[in-house]
């Protein structure tokens, strides 16, 4: 079939629906327009069995993964994604048919959220499989949210709820055990679905930034949950010259979570903490805005941004013991 043959066919029928989009696949390189907009751009790389088990995970379900996860980066500045472009590389285990299960999720990612598909790139892998996706987003100027604008009093809060992600992963990583050397193994995951899908099938939080829009309240400074609540709290502190409290009976967990964690007797405090791949919003607002939260249905305060020389603490369900917070989430660099 040959390289341009692949991308004919995996790009077959695509629909573009962003104004900004003038051309997209078909030419030496895509053609966007952003009049009187800040544009931003976001990439995201996926290798397999550092990123994902394919023993478990779905290819269809990694490629809507690996699509949303840019999108939250796009929506965690407050803008919204337009295109994106997708590099994949590929090892003569797979199949045309299975690249088509991987792009199928890629679109129907790009068909809910509506982002156009307008490029990328394919090549032969010796090393398994290798996901890059790269998004093009836009904001009005001015608006774009970083990490460096939280000042003291500002509260900090978080949409959803978080460590649900990372339970989905330990009880997929007990199935995969449990089924070695047995090929009728059937996994149980009764009672556990959420936090299955909050791993496998991840969404962007799309609906509390047009909500924070309605209500009319600017973040002073945002990120997504992908590395642990811990580890993104103390970017946002580090890059705004802050400090904060964080209050430990005010963080949100799901049931299934709690119940996962004591069933694999785990402290369920720091899986919330540094879990990671939640893909929530943790953002700051100022204090004048606190009366305009309950606009915005999930949303959580969890805590207050302080003077830089009073640190980053957890606060106990004493509401007096204080641990430091430390970076204990996700390191891409790490063996």
């Amino acid at each position: 079939m040959g390289e341009f043959g692949l991308i004919d066919r995996l790009t077959e029928g695509l629909d573009h629906t962003q104004p900004s989009t003038v051309v997209a696949v078909g030419d030496d390189a895509a053609v966007l327009d952003y009049p009187d907009t800040e544009v931003l751009v976001t990439t995201d790389m996926l290798l397999e069995n550092v990123h994902f088990d394919l023993t478990y995970v779905p290819l269809k379900h990694l490629g809507y993964k690996a699509a949303v996860v840019n999108f939250s980066d796009i929506y965690a500045m407050n803008g919204r994604p337009r295109q994106i472009t997708v590099s994949l590389g590929v090892s003569k285990r797979f199949t045309v048919e299975h690249i088509e299960e991987l792009y199928s999720g890629i679109r129907l990612a790009c068909s809910i959220y509506g982002v156009d598909i307008v490029g990328g790139d394919t090549c032969a892998s010796h090393q398994g499989l290798v996901i890059s996706i790269t998004c093009i987003g836009d904001a009005p100027r001015g608006a774009a949210v970083r990490r460096s604008g939280a000042h003291p009093t500002d509260i900090i809060c978080v949409s959803g709820d978080l460590g649900a992600a990372y339970m989905g992963l330990q009880l997929l990583e007990r199935e995969k055990v449990a089924s070695a050397g047995r090929p009728d193994f059937e996994p149980d995951f009764a009672g556990k679905e959420y936090i299955v899908e909050r791993q496998l099938k991840p969404e962007a939080r799309k609906d509390v930034v047009e909500a924070l829009a309605k209500a009319g309240i600017v973040p002073t400074a945002m990120m997504d949950v992908s590395d642990g609540l811990s580890s993104e709290l103390l970017h946002i502190c580090k890059q705004s010259g802050v400090g904060c409290r964080v209050y430990e009976d005010r963080i949100p967990i799901d049931y299934q979570t709690a119940l996962m964690a004591e069933e694999l007797n785990m402290n369920l405090v720091t899986a919330a903490l540094n879990g990671g791949e939640d893909y929530e919003l943790l953002f700051t607002i100022p204090l004048a805005a606190h009366d305009k939260l309950h606009e915005i249905p999930g949303v959580r305060e969890i805590g207050y941004i302080t003077a830089p020389e009073k640190g980053c603490a957890l606060v106990g369900r004493d509401g007096e013991s204080e641990i430091p917070l430390r970076a204990q989430g996700w390191n891409p660099l790490a063996d």
